[in-house]
């Protein structure tokens, strides 16, 4: 018997507003697909790489007992006084990428970059740009193409 897939999202709860509107968005586009998943909280965007790693690496090993399909990265990085911004987006980012390309995994890349609290907001909301659906549709078009392709999940 074939198991459903999964989806495990990874969310950055420094903006928890934001967050939350975020995984709703994405969530309300699972449920109705059917499709079962996840949550795993990190505490902001430059711990999302590092989470999905490790859990990337325990499924390899056999440690995780949920193999996962795909994955949704959410989170929000709001521009500052300081260039910490910058930093943080462009090495979430890449290594993110770096991620999906190493390891062939199907994501969704939902993780905000915005110059103000408002933009973020927009974006995340559910009732107008609803980033977080975005990013849940893209994942799920990534394990489809891995589908077409006979690209199997790790075990």
């Amino acid at each position: 018997m074939a198991r459903s897939p999964k989806i495990l999202v990874v969310e950055a709860r420094f903006y928890e507003d934001i967050a939350d509107q975020l995984v709703k968005g994405a969530g309300a586009v699972l449920d109705d697909t059917g499709i079962d998943y996840d949550r795993l909280s990190v505490p902001g965007v430059f711990e999302v790489p590092a989470a999905l790693r490790f859990v990337i690496r325990s499924m390899e090993i056999g440690s995780e007992s949920a193999r996962y399909a795909g994955f949704i990265t959410l989170g929000c990085v709001i521009r500052g006084e300081t260039d910490h911004y910058d930093h943080i987006c462009r090495e979430a980012s890449r290594a993110l990428m770096d991620l999906s390309t190493t390891f062939s995994v199907a994501m969704g890349f939902g993780i905000l970059t915005c110059d103000t609290y408002e933009q973020a907001l927009a974006r995340a909301s559910v009732d107008d740009k609803n980033k977080g659906a975005d990013a849940a549709h893209a994942c799920l078009r990534m394990m489809d193409i891995k589908k077409s392709l006979r690209l199997l999940v790790p075990r």
